[in-house]
């Protein structure tokens, strides 16, 4: 999908706006002797942006609208290096609740709807992000935000939340309580609007059918808005991502070339109306597709497909190239298994190990089904790993996002 004239025309807008600011991406800009674009060619030489150049412009060298226009800052919820700080003009606040209430109507949420949200407030952007879209949209906001669930679990009765916001790792952890405690007639819930990870449709049938809700895949980062750019609708055929506010284009990460709709890359995403800290052609390292054609839901925005995973997922194990994603496909074929499981990577007796930790009921043979699991995975991968079958409820529960890979080799 070309960029249009139109979206061309608002590119040239913040390329202006950043080489008055002379910040990161101005430098860049003058140093590649660019003040505007005029063609799709012309936008495929700008240079791309990347977290470690918005790392190294902490804390406020991504500011490009004047201080005095700032209202508010968020930050990545990475955990490494230097945090990356994104400055919002009130028109960024507002453009941003404008494409969440854009969201909510795509999976038929109105303003009758009651809705909980459980992700974390504070620099994070989610939790402010799923509520300021809530209260543009005019429905009632339950702001529970994570943790708690024995208070979570009691508002959503006493409320009679209709509406559930939150991580699938969370979403999961409180269907199963629900279950436990046998409170699914007492819920009044009907959806479920879910990101911060990437999830498989294992777990997505798991929480859907025990909640007996619809769930909704909703995508975003810090670095572009937060959560609330694009999500799923009720033919669950691909994220509708809003191109009056974004231009997504797919690039192979090795040759960093666009590739055609449909094909699988890296998404790259351009603000083009951001006011506080635009970005330009800026390298997610997520993994999609443009879905090509128009959605049978009858909405006219375009679409990504599901999130597959990321291009540094990957791991070097026993010489080998294993992404999470390889493993997971394999895992959702064994109906015996649940949505859960934990990769473990050790570096014992001089050689590398990995160490596979599943989930099944007592109605099973561990022992063969450790062996089954083993040898398909040896057969898409090509070397045997540990698996370790326990019962469902062992591993880990997160109130977040769940880990799911664990590499000791380094610590």
């Amino acid at each position: 999908m070309k960029i249009s004239n139109e979206q061309l025309a608002l590119v040239n807008g913040r390329i202006k706006a950043l080489l008055y600011a002379d910040n990161f991406y101005g430098k860049k800009l003058k140093a590649a002797s660019i003040s505007e674009v005029n063609s799709a060619d012309e936008f495929e030489t700008l240079p791309f942006s990347e977290k470690a150049d918005l790392r190294d412009a902490y804390p406020l060298g991504l500011m490009t609208a004047p201080e005095e226009e700032i209202v508010r800052i968020h930050s990545s919820s990475g955990t490494t290096g230097k945090p990356v700080i994104i400055p919002y003009t009130a028109k960024d606040v507002d453009d941003w609740a404008i494409m969440f209430k854009r969201c909510y109507e795509i999976a038929g949420i109105t303003n009758k709807d009651r809705i909980q949200i459980t992700p974390g407030y504070g620099l994070w952007t989610a939790g402010i992000g799923f509520q300021n879209g809530a209260e543009k949209l005019g429905a009632m906001v339950i702001p529970m935000g994570p943790g708690n669930t024995e208070k979570q679990l009691q508002m959503m009765q006493d409320m009679e939340s209709t509406v559930l916001c939150s991580t699938s790792s969370y979403a999961l952890l409180l269907s199963e309580e629900i279950e436990k405690r046998q409170l699914k007639d007492k819920i009044r819930l009907k959806k479920g609007v879910i990101g911060s990870e990437r999830w498989s449709d294992k777990m997505r049938d798991t929480i859907s059918n025990s909640l007996g809700i619809s769930l909704y895949d909703i995508y975003g980062l810090t670095e572009i808005y937060g959560p609330g750019i694009g999500i799923s609708c009720d033919e669950n055929k691909g994220m509708h991502y809003f191109d009056d506010y974004l231009y997504i284009e797919i690039i192979d990460p090795k040759t960093l070339k666009p590739v055609p709709d449909g094909e699988m890359g890296e998404i790259v995403i351009t603000t083009l109306v951001k006011e506080g800290a635009p970005l330009i052609r800026y390298r997610t390292h997520d993994l999609s597709r443009i879905i090509p054609g128009e959605c049978p839901c009858g909405c006219k925005y375009p679409r990504l497909d599901t999130i597959m995973g990321r291009t540094d997922d990957m791991m070097k194990i026993k010489g080998v190239n294993v992404f999470p994603s390889q493993i997971e496909e394999i895992l959702q074929k064994f109906d015996e298994v649940s949505s859960e499981y934990q990769i473990r990577i050790s570096h014992l007796d001089g050689k590398d190990t990995m160490r596979i930790y599943v989930e099944t009921n007592g109605t099973v043979d561990f022992m063969d089904l450790s062996k089954r699991i083993a040898e398909k995975v040896k057969s898409a991968i090509g070397f045997t790993p540990l698996v370790k079958v326990v019962e469902e409820g062992v591993l880990p529960r997160s109130e977040k996002k769940t880990k799911r890979v664990i590499d000791e080799r380094y610590d």
